[in-house]
């Protein structure tokens, strides 16, 4: 029901209301999408790049957000507007003293329990308040100008748009801007005088409102009846926000698991999320939600065929195209809908309010619930069929037979369920199963207006497509954890003598972690990364004679290959944060390396920065960094004070090792400026094989030392290419205040 505006709010028209309410909405949403990455790096120096860490920092701002929302609803429900503007300017005044932002002095995390308690208290602590504050603003300054008797005030929400601008803005700038070109120090100084601004506006905000509601307008908002949305109403909400939300998180693991784990690809998504928010809270909606109601339709045929049923042999970008557009679509028609059953000004907190406790809910679906009951990310094609029931029908519940049309679903089932019990060799069958798939794909189109059938029939065809490719890819085992998704796989290649050979491999995502020849004779030779003719063979070949009885730290497992090169006298120490991979290293059925060289080596679960500073000092010959081979990159590992701290453990004449062979950063760039900073010795070799080998691939590996004698058989080998490191002047050394992904860009 439309509030029917009395003559004096209609006269309201100044433009000044408007631009102050949104300019603060702005602000609000731009502080609050720059505040989560910076205290993320204020956090990573004390607490590693444990996933732990991040899932409880989500769970805090995932909830103190819906905390917020709530909030600005039972103040604006319960309270006369005489109350709520003292009892709001109040907890902004006590936010202040939460000011400047920062972790408690000599504060430091349980080093003998789970730190995800020390954590919560440390971030109510520091950012609780002003994060509060900030969560409340959008909901609550909405519901305010709704009261200010303004000539829009019945339709407010076109301020949610100016709030998401102010987040995509916040997105976009942190890591290409603010990153970049501030230290962590002046970002936190910037973001301080930022907040104050906002509170400035937001009491502006409050004094405007106490002084410009027209009395008749009071009375008539009194006296109007609005309907009270029913729970079918606000269920459908919940739905409309909890899906796009859940396919956001989705995606983003998605495309970096099985399409490229390149840096910032998680921006994409994000965008497209926040854009969408932008359009349909606008006036454009109307115009446009039937549009992409009709080409959601459309592309889903070439989507489906393309991303699950019949993949070619594109490069990745295509593959993200084709994903991206695909979720524009999706969470185009949710938030359209939602967009459009947008309620009452009286019930917009609860509108909100339910907008926020879905996102929460998908949040803790895709990062709790999922990882629990799925080996791989299949919350994703999950929530593009729910995105698909959530489309609009307008005839759908005029049908008295509708339950008829799941019949096509059911039977696609049954035939797939009978081929495979009675088909022994079903691949075999592949391409003819492929081309049976895309043509049901392309009949799916004609149910485009039953959402249940259109959904159930597309999820059927999405997950027998990824069913048969399951087949196909000889995975003999595949786990999900916080960490992403690590598989096993079986392959051939062609031996010395020509011969096919199996041979196993070890895939984090996309990202291979190491292989394994299977035969006796070959099983304990390392390859990949790590082979005898490369950089790290050379080295354990030119100090043969001085290693016998070496202390080495290995920060990174992989499959275990390194440990084939330990001598009986020598002692090992690996560190590795994912414990599933420790699992699989140690599992022989997969890979021996373990098994058959590491008699004389410990094992460290947990984040190596914070593990090697409990280590005692000088205690270690050689230091193997092999953290940075994913595109995932722990910036934690490779800033100056870090190099400070491995150096610490390191002898005298101790030997570091950076393994940085990367898709798409150039990190020999952060090393080189270190080795000049801190006046160290340095050599680089990019390796590539002079003659093709069986896993033996092109890898790249920097070597460190004090002084410059201690590298002199590397320098001199005659085995490999070892050179200085090339100085680079065009970017600052990476610290524990600064980093800077972006200028490593390839």
């Amino acid at each position: 029901m439309s509030l029917i505006i009395p003559m004096s709010a209609q006269s309201d028209r100044r433009f000044s209301l408007i631009f102050l309410f949104a300019s603060t909405l702005f602000v609000s949403a731009l502080l609050m999408f720059i505040l989560q990455p910076l205290f993320g790096k204020i956090l990573l120096p004390l607490l590693g790049g444990s996933p732990a860490v991040w899932n409880t920092c989500m769970v805090f701002y995932q909830s103190l957000l819906f905390l917020g929302y709530w909030y600005a609803h039972s103040l604006t429900q319960g309270l006369a507007q005489r109350w709520q503007i003292p009892l709001h300017l109040s907890i902004i005044v006590l936010s202040f003293f939460a000011l400047p932002l920062a972790l408690p002095e000599q504060t430091t995390p349980p080093t003998d329990s789970n730190p995800s308690l020390w954590l919560l208290g440390m971030l109510s602590l520091s950012i609780g308040l002003p994060f509060f504050v900030l969560s409340t603003t959008s909901p609550l300054l909405q519901k305010w100008f709704a009261q200010m008797g303004h000539a829009t005030s019945h339709d407010p929400y076109y301020l949610y748009a100016t709030s998401n601008t102010g987040s995509l803005i916040a997105l976009l700038s942190y890591p290409f801007i603010l990153e970049p070109t501030l230290g962590l120090a002046l970002q936190k100084t910037y973001w301080s005088i930022g907040y104050g601004i906002l509170c400035v506006l937001i009491g502006v905000c409050a004094w405007m409102l106490s002084k410009n509601q027209p009395i008749d307008y009071i009375e008539q908002q009194n006296k109007t009846q609005v309907e009270i949305p029913s729970v079918y109403t606000q269920l459908h909400w919940l739905f409309l926000a909890f899906v796009p939300s859940s396919l956001l998180l989705g995606l983003t693991n998605f495309i970096s698991t099985d399409i490229a784990s390149v840096p910032l690809l998680w921006i994409i998504p994000l965008t497209v999320y926040l854009l969408s928010f932008i359009i349909v809270f606008s006036k454009w909606n109307l115009r446009l939600h039937p549009l992409f109601i009709r080409l959601q339709a459309f592309f889903l045929v070439p989507f489906m065929i393309y991303a699950f049923i019949n993949p070619a042999d594109l490069p990745y970008w295509v593959y993200l195209i084709l994903h991206v557009i695909a979720f524009f679509f999706a969470i185009m028609v949710c938030h359209g809908e939602l967009a459009k059953k947008r309620p009452h000004t009286q019930y917009l907190t609860r509108f909100y309010l339910i907008m926020s406790f879905a996102g929460m809910l998908g949040g803790m679906f895709n990062t709790f619930l999922a990882p629990f009951i799925f080996n791989g990310i299949y919350e994703y094609p999950l929530m593009i069929i729910a995105a698909l029931l959530l489309r609009p029908s307008p005839s759908f519940t005029s049908q008295k037979h509708s339950l008829l049309l799941l019949i096509p679903s059911a039977a696609l089932l049954l035939i797939a369920l009978l081929l495979y019990i009675s088909v022994d060799n079903l691949l075999d069958y592949f391409d003819t199963i492929l081309l049976g798939l895309m043509a049901v794909a392309v009949i799916n189109f004609a149910l485009r207006s039953k959402p249940a059938a259109y959904a159930s029939f597309a999820g059927v065809i999405i997950f027998l497509a990824l069913s048969v490719h399951s087949l196909s890819s000889h995975t003999l085992y595949q786990e999900r954890t916080f960490f992403g998704v690590l598989a096993v796989r079986e392959s051939i290649l062609n031996n010395e003598q020509n011969q096919p050979e199996s041979y196993h491999e070890l895939f984090h995502g996309t990202t291979k972690h190491g292989a394994q020849r299977l035969s006796a004779s070959l099983s304990t030779t390392p390859l990949t990364y790590y082979s005898q003719p490369g950089p790290m063979g050379q080295l354990f070949s030119e100090f043969a004679q001085y290693n016998q009885d070496w202390t080495i730290g290995v920060v990174g497992l992989g499959a275990g290959a390194l440990a084939c090169y330990s001598q009986p006298k020598q002692h090992w120490h690996f560190y590795e944060i994912d414990p599933l991979v420790v699992d699989i290293a140690n599992n022989p059925s997969y890979f021996s390396y373990m098994s058959q060289c590491a008699q004389h080596s410990n094992m460290t679960i947990a984040d190596a920065r914070l593990s090697l500073t409990k280590e005692p000092d000088h205690s270690f010959d050689l230091l193997l960094m092999d953290a940075f081979s994913s595109d995932a990159v722990p910036t934690h590992l490779l800033t100056e004070e870090a190099i400070k701290l491995y150096f610490s453990k390191l002898k005298a004449h101790g030997i570091l090792a950076f393994h940085i062979t990367n898709r798409h950063l150039a990190l020999k760039k952060v090393l080189s400026i270190h080795a000049e900073h801190l006046h160290l010795a340095a050599l680089i070799q990019e390796f590539v094989p002079e003659q093709e080998r069986p896993l033996v691939v092109a890898t790249d590996w920097v070597v460190m030392a004090n002084q410059p004698e201690t590298l002199e058989l590397l320098k001199n080998s005659r085995l490999g290419n070892w050179q200085k490191m090339p100085l680079y002047f065009d970017m600052k050394p990476w610290t524990d205040d600064f980093t800077n992904i972006v200028s490593l860009w390839k």
